[in-house]
């Protein structure tokens, strides 16, 4: 994807990918050159690796679902590159791969420029880093109980 694309989408709701198991509604926080960085409701902060991203479909209507607001004083992680987001997790329980047959959950241990290491159970799991479509944290806006 296009950064330019992406920066004019920017602060705006869409859906990430046209279906399936890595598919998400979300608010856009950041562009960078490399990732896009999606507050989802349900998955909390995502890191997309925009090289993987297949379709990005704008709300223009606001008919997509996200029903909740945004603090202002709302912090995420922010880094120039998507190995960047990956070194700022170091050490922190993630989900890689939000969806499907490929999807790893454990504690992020080690980054390079060719693969990651997760530690999960009693497992050390590596995953080339080409194949890592997206990547979150747990970092999530709690909904109000007039939300709810």
């Amino acid at each position: 994807m296009n950064k330019e694309l992406l920066l004019s989408l920017g602060d705006r709701i869409v859906k990430i990918d046209r279906g399936g198991p890595e598919s998400r509604v979300g608010k856009i926080l950041a562009v960078e050159d490399d990732h896009l960085t999606v507050l989802t409701e349900d998955d909390g902060v995502v890191y997309y690796n925009t090289h993987h991203i297949k379709s990005l479909t704008d709300n223009a209507k606001e008919e997509m679902e996200f029903d909740f607001e945004v603090p202002e004083d709302f912090e995420f992680i922010r880094a120039k590159d998507f190995k960047g987001v990956l070194e700022n997790l170091r050490f922190t329980w993630v989900q890689i791969n939000r969806g499907g047959p490929e999807m790893l959950e454990g504690v992020l241990y080690e980054i390079n420029d060719d693969f990651v290491a997760i530690v999960a159970h009693e497992e050390v799991i590596r995953l080339s880093m080409f194949h890592i479509r997206n990547i979150s944290y747990g970092n999530k806006v709690e909904k109000t109980k007039s939300e709810e």
